[in-house]
């Protein structure tokens, strides 16, 4: 399985796009800075087709020391959370989707 990365997406603007490897390389990082900010804002960011990124609160709770049973606390934090779009759910699943109920639940 491979991964995708900064180098092979910047690689993909380049070919696609037409534009150089800098331009390519500059965009993609603009493109990347803007999401970042949206999610330190607390901001949702939502790329229609694709998915929606979001940050959730988790509060203070109650843990244990899997060696010891001990109780000890979880302080509160933020996680980054990703939800894909139907499109590309049944992308991943090679199905086929209505594109009007894309619409609807996006």
């Amino acid at each position: 399985m491979e991964t995708v990365t900064r180098a092979s997406l910047i690689e993909q603007i380049y070919q696609q796009v037409g534009l150089s490897r800098k331009e390519s390389s500059v965009l993609l990082e603009d493109v990347l800075e803007t999401v970042m900010d949206a999610l330190e804002r607390g901001e949702s960011v939502k790329i229609s087709g694709f998915g929606t990124f979001s940050v959730r609160k988790k509060g203070q709770r109650s843990g244990r020391n899997p060696e010891t049973g001990e109780e000890v606390p979880i302080l509160p934090r933020s996680v980054l959370v990703f939800r894909p779009s139907q499109l590309l759910r049944a992308e991943v699943n090679h199905e086929t989707l209505d594109a009007e109920a894309e619409h609807d639940h996006d």
